[in-house]
């Protein structure tokens, strides 16, 4: 897979159902290897589903880790955080 075929689909939590943001708008953390270790999105809100509503106050980052991708498909991505997100500053 190419990151080209990533960029603008949805990410979608199974647990919960939240859309959590677009892969375009994520960093992404490669390994030394090549390897994609994690998807990075950053909220200026927070996360409760999508972007909070908390405003511009504080910025807060969400580390997807790789293995908890669990589908992507042609307009989504499907991930597996099974507990409430947890919030990586």
């Amino acid at each position: 897979m190419l990151l080209s075929d990533l960029a603008g689909k949805e990410i979608i939590n199974l647990y919960d159902g939240a859309k959590l943001g677009l892969v375009g708008d994520a960093d992404l953390d490669i390994s030394f290897n090549g390897a994609v270790e994690a998807i990075i999105l950053t909220s200026r809100g927070g996360f409760s589903g999508f972007w909070g509503a908390r405003g511009d106050r504080e910025r807060e980052v969400l580390v997807i880790p790789w293995k908890s991708i669990k589908k992507i498909g042609s307009e989504v991505m499907i991930i597996d955080l099974n507990s409430k997100l947890d919030k990586n500053i």
